[in-house]
């Protein structure tokens, strides 16, 4: 008798489950209609270059924490910090330009002033970018960053990072067949398809 109840408390919890499931499936296809609907009402164009940023920009933080970890080249990978200043979507933008931003920026630098030994070198660069996102003018951080002059030194750097990444692993062949290759690649690429896009639509 116990184990006849066991099974028919087992499938009445599974039957609950599934049903759970199927419910949260039928919210996130809803949800994924709207989003589709809403992206085509405020325009294809506006939507496709929004997600080309927000996918560029985390493909330089790819670029970035990989040359901090295990892709030591003699590439100017510092680059990418201003990449990614003109590139950062505008929501992340705004809030590490406010005070999280500032907090984030004061304890960068009294660590590598008063605690030098205690301040990673793979930090630089993570520490260099919330500064100057921080601390930029308002010239650069409003009127060049939604300009074509932020967009062609995003186009610059790109460009400039993919040729010194071909040269480095010995042609564009082997930039897609040795270790990392293909991910590097395809991170620059990303930074160069930004944009291209954001000059065709705009």
């Amino acid at each position: 008798m116990g184990r006849i109840l066991q099974e028919y408390v087992a499938m009445k919890t599974d039957a609950v489950v599934a049903s759970l499931i199927d419910y949260d499936i039928e919210e996130l296809k809803v949800a994924a209609n709207k989003l589709l609907h809403d992206a085509t009402m405020l325009g294809g164009k506006g939507f496709g270059t929004s997600f080309f940023k927000w996918i560029a920009s985390f493909a330089a933080i790819y670029l970035l924490i990989l040359d901090s970890t295990n892709w030591r080249t003699n590439m100017l990978t510092a680059l990418l910090v201003p990449y990614i200043f003109f590139s950062f979507p505008e929501s992340l933008f705004h809030f590490l330009r406010g005070e999280v931003g500032k907090w984030i920026a004061f304890i960068a630098v009294v660590l590598r002033l008063f605690f030098p030994r205690h301040f990673p070198d793979w930090l630089e660069i993570p520490g260099s970018m919330i500064l100057i996102l921080t601390v930029a003018p308002d010239i650069f951080a409003h009127r060049l960053r939604n300009n074509w002059i932020g967009l062609a030194i995003d186009l610059f750097i790109g460009c400039y990072l993919l040729q010194e990444h071909i040269r480095a692993t010995g042609g564009f062949r082997n930039s897609f067949t040795q270790k990392h290759g293909i991910s590097n690649t395809l991170g620059i690429l990303l930074l160069i398809v930004y944009p291209i896009c954001a000059f065709i639509i705009h």
